[in-house]
């Protein structure tokens, strides 16, 4: 109820921008003389029309008539400073200006402000650039220092006077939409919000953005695919694919419908991208996910692969699956990575360079450490090994600054979620054709590490400059692999019985001691000692 009102409001303020009164209302049919009556639009059994034959003339006069448009040609401009080095050795810092054009609609007035909607990657540069997160003309490695929003006339427009600065409300980069907003009056959308699902095939469209940024353009087509399932890279949402001939710069432009109700246009969705091999496939976000983010400009929640819990039980599958596996390899970043289990409940993560496995050392071994009871989690940080051709040497926590010690931990914290997603997916393949239900799960389980792998290319990246950094030189003493993940190193509380330790050395007691009794281990429940 709250939706249709606000719909409602944005009519009247909408009407009083553009200077326009709105369409009479349609008189009942039997009020009419007979010899006027309107036959039924054709192709209008559901709840949107086939043809705009249904479209009603005042809807269609309406249109017509008003001057200023709701749709608008966004700008969105970002400044990265990359660093580099001259041939004396000393940094250089450059910086390269970028922009970009997409549509945005306004669609409420509200606290002096107007609000917009359009995409997240219309508005949204990333904050470092990649290979996973490029940018055109710009380096990989550079940093976001500055970026902008504002309204422009089109791509061309070099005078800024009368430029309209905008500002982001709210970001839902699973949507791939975003509510930005403007203290300047705009003309707002005039018509309801509509029901994405009540879309079906063969359903008429009218799409109203700024191809290629260059002018203000309205494009029909149909419906030819009701739904579409987008989960590619950030996106997880619901689409519809229409065949209208859209283009970039069309981003962020409504999707209108035809009521069979009323026989005026209905918002159902916003164009958001196309099939890069197709044409004229065009996907739209469905308007019903984006209600609450219009409404009460709220995200919506993270998908539930994002938060795998790591909690004890994770670690015992982890531990077990290691156990018995031949091949306890998992992806990680542009990498390959493995878990080794230890006899004292240790888990060991290596991480091996891009080669592998032609050549089989670690980059980076990373001890995962047992904890003493099972409120406390997954487990704590052991020591860490760097390693090269030579071996593996072992960096001591106390000779670690801040930053390194928080960049292993979210290393540690990453291999654990890669594993635990790798092998769930592992797990799923045997019995994947099994049913529906299986093959779903296993295919569900394969995009969502598909989308962990790229995510974590420049965690990887970082641990292999930190591998070059640490590796043993010709002056260190290196240790052996095998004996790093398969031998627990001396110095550590092993949580080994008596039986499995072997007996105590002897030792010489002292005559103050001679004749007095010493535990031989702690006593049942006695908290473990900790190092």
């Amino acid at each position: 109820m709250v939706w249709w009102t606000v719909g409602l409001s944005v009519v009247a303020v909408s009407l009083a921008t553009a200077g326009a009164q709105p369409p009479p209302p349609t008189e009942p049919p039997q009020a009419q003389p007979q010899a006027s009556t309107p036959e039924p639009a054709p192709f209008c059994e559901g709840e949107y029309a086939d043809s705009y034959s249904a479209l009603s003339a005042q809807a269609r006069a309406f249109e017509q008539s008003v001057k200023k448009k709701y749709t608008y040609c966004v700008r969105s401009t970002a400044v990265y400073e990359c660093l580099s080095y001259g041939a004396e050795g000393n940094m250089r810092r450059t910086r390269t200006s970028v922009s970009a054009h997409g549509t945005a609609f306004a669609y409420r007035q509200q606290a002096g402000e107007t609000l917009l909607l359009t995409n997240e990657h219309v508005v949204e540069w990333p904050d470092v650039t990649s290979d996973a997160h490029p940018v055109e003309n710009v380096a990989s490695g550079c940093k976001r220092v500055k970026d902008g929003l504002s309204i422009v006339e089109n791509e061309a427009d070099a005078y800024d006077r009368d430029d309209i600065p905008l500002s982001k409300a709210v970001v839902d980069p699973q949507l791939d939409l975003a509510v930005i907003k403007s203290k300047t009056p705009l003309t707002v959308l005039p018509w309801k919000v509509g029901r994405s699902a009540g879309v079906r095939e063969r359903d008429v469209v009218d799409v109203r953005g700024f191809p290629l940024g260059v002018f203000n353009a309205t494009n029909m087509g149909k419906v030819i695919s009701a739904y579409d399932r987008d989960e590619y890279k950030e996106w997880y949402h619901d689409d519809f694919v229409i065949d209208a001939l859209l283009s970039q710069g069309s981003s962020g432009s409504p999707v209108l419908a035809i009521s069979c109700k009323t026989g005026e246009f209905e918002l159902v969705g916003v164009y958001h991208a196309g099939y890069s091999r197709g044409s004229a496939l065009n996907v739209v976000v469905g308007i019903d996910q984006a209600r609450d983010l219009m409404n009460n400009l709220r995200r919506t929640p993270k998908r539930a692969e994002a938060n795998t819990p790591l909690d004890a039980l994770a670690r015992a599958r982890m531990t077990k699956r290691a156990e018995v596996s031949a091949t306890p390899f998992f992806p990680f970043g542009s990498r390959t990575a493995a878990v080794f289990p230890r006899a004292d409940g240790s888990l060991l993560f290596a991480l091996y360079s891009q080669d592998f496995p032609r050549r089989v050392h670690p980059l980076v071994v990373l001890e995962d450490l047992p904890v003493a009871s099972v409120d406390e989690g997954f487990g704590r940080s052991g020591r860490v090994w760097f390693g090269g051709e030579r071996g593996l040497l072992e960096r001591k926590r106390a000779e670690q600054d801040a930053e390194l010690q928080q960049q292993l931990a979210r290393l540690l914290d990453a291999l654990r979620r890669d594993a635990t997603l790798a092998f769930s997916y592992q797990d799923s393949l045997p019995a994947s054709d099994e049913s529906r239900q299986t093959f779903d799960t296993s295919a569900r389980l394969n995009k969502t590490l598909e989308r962990t792998i790229v995510a974590h290319r420049d965690l990887s990246d970082a641990a292999a400059e930190l591998a070059d950094r640490f590796a043993p030189d010709v002056t260190e003493s290196a240790t052996r692999t095998e004996s790093v993940l398969k031998n627990p190193p001396a110095g550590i509380h092993l949580g080994l019985t008596s039986e499995q330790a072997g007996p105590a050395p002897a030792a010489s007691p002292s005559p103050r001691e001679s004749g007095a009794r010493q535990p031989a281990r702690r006593a049942s429940g006695e908290p473990p000692a900790r190092k």
